[in-house]
C-alpha cells in the first residue's frame, strides 16, 4: 500500500525497540499519549468508561498489548480481561461494553497458537456472556487474517454475538464481508493501520477509500450488524444514507471512533440520534497502538508537535 514517507516512518518505529526507548522515556510524551490512551491501569479504564457512558456513549475496551510470544504472556492478557470483566460489573458498566481482543495478544503466535488463543478468547467470551458484554476480535495484519476469522467462527458456536473487524485496506475484504455477512456477523470495519505489500493491500488512499464506501454499502445490505469505524466524516455521512436507503434504524448499526481523535464527530453523531461507541485502549503496553495513531493521520503528528512545541 502506498503511504507517506513519515507514515512509513512511524510504522517502522511502531516496533523499533530503540525508538520504543527513547519516546517512552521523553518526559513529555506522557501528556500526549493521554489524548489516545485511557490510561495504564483498570482504574483509568473505568473512568473513561464512567464519563463516557455518562455522555451517552458505549464503548468497547482494549487491554494494550500483541504480539505476545511465550505462554506467561497470553495467560497475563487473558487474566487482564477477566479482571477488567470483573471490575465493569462492580462498576455498573459491563451490560452493553465490548471487549476488543487482539488474539495475538492471547498467545495466536505461539506453536499451536490458534488452539492457545481460542481457549484464552473462549474464556473472555464465557465471562463477557455472564455480565452481558460482547468482544469482537481485533485484525492484525495480513498474515493472521485466516486464523482469526476461523477462531472467530468456532467461538460463535457458543456466543453468536462475537465479532470479526475487517479491514478495507486488503483486496480479499470483499469475499469475507459476503462470507461473514451471510451469517449474522457483528462486523466492524476500518481502514487497517499496518503496513501490508501492494500484493495483498490497496496501493494508495483513495483505494481504501473507495474500497471502504463499498463495503459500507455491502454492510448496510446484508444480514449483519455493522460497525462503522472511521473519523472520515465523508464516510460516516455515507454510512448514514446507506443505512437509510437499506431501511436501517438508529438500532440496526453503529458508529465506531477512537478515544480523544473526533469527540465532536461523537457529538454531532449522537446528537442526530446515532448510536457512538468509542474505542478506550488502556495499559503499560501503549507504544505501538500511539505510533500507529500518529502513522495514520498527519493531524496527530502535528497534535504531538504542538504538544511538544508549548513544553
Amino acid at each position: 500500500m502506498t503511504v507517506s514517507p513519515l507514515s512509513t516512518v512511524l510504522n517502522r518505529a511502531s516496533r523499533s525497540a530503540r525508538t520504543r526507548r527513547a519516546v517512552e522515556s521523553f518526559p513529555l510524551t506522557r501528556r500526549v499519549v493521554d489524548r489516545f490512551v485511557a490510561g495504564e491501569t483498570t482504574a483509568d479504564a473505568l473512568a473513561a468508561t464512567g464519563r463516557l457512558v455518562a455522555a451517552g456513549r458505549r464503548v468497547t475496551l482494549d487491554v494494550l498489548g500483541e504480539d505476545v510470544h511465550d505462554l506467561a504472556g497470553a495467560l497475563q492478557t487473558r487474566d487482564a480481561y477477566l479482571d477488567l470483566l470483573e471490575a465493569l460489573a462492580r462498576a455498573g458498566h459491563a451490560a452493553g461494553a465490548d471487549l476488543s481482543l487482539k488474539l495475538s495478544a492471547l498467545g495466536q503466535a505461539l506453536p499451536d497458537g490458534a488452539a492457545i488463543a481460542t481457549d484464552h478468547a473462549a474464556q473472555v467470551c464465557m465471562a463477557a456472556a455472564a455480565h452481558g458484554c460482547t468482544v469482537t476480535l481485533d485484525m492484525e495484519d495480513h498474515s493472521t487474517v485466516d486464523s482469526t476469522l476461523a477462531i472467530g467462527a468456532e467461538l460463535r458456536a457458543d456466543h453468536p454475538w462475537v465479532g470479526n473487524v475487517l479491514q478495507t485496506n486488503l483486496r480479499r475484504t470483499p469475499g469475507d464481508i459476503a462470507a461473514l455477512a451471510r451469517a449474522g456477523v457483528r462486523i466492524r470495519l476500518v481502514k487497517g493501520a499496518y503496513r501490508e505489500p501492494v500484493s495483498v493491500a490497496w496501493p494508495g488512499k483513495a483505494d481504501v477509500d473507495r474500497a471502504y464506501a463499498e463495503a459500507i454499502e455491502a454492510l448496510m445490505a446484508a444480514d449483519c450488524y455493522p460497525m462503522i469505524a472511521t473519523h472520515d466524516e465523508a464516510l460516516v455521512e455515507h454510512a448514514v444514507r446507506a443505512a437509510a436507503h437499506a431501511g436501517r434504524g438508529d438500532a440496526d448499526w453503529e458508529a465506531q471512533l477512537l478515544h480523544g481523535v473526533r469527540p465532536a464527530l461523537e457529538q454531532r453523531l449522537l446528537d442526530t440520534g446515532h448510536q457512538v461507541r468509542v474505542y478506550v485502549p488502556f495499559g503499560t503496553d501503549w507504544y505501538g497502538y500511539f505510533m500507529r495513531r500518529l502513522a495514520e493521520r498527519p493531524a496527530n503528528v502535528a497534535f504531538f508537535l504542538r504538544a511538544l512545541a508549548h513544553r
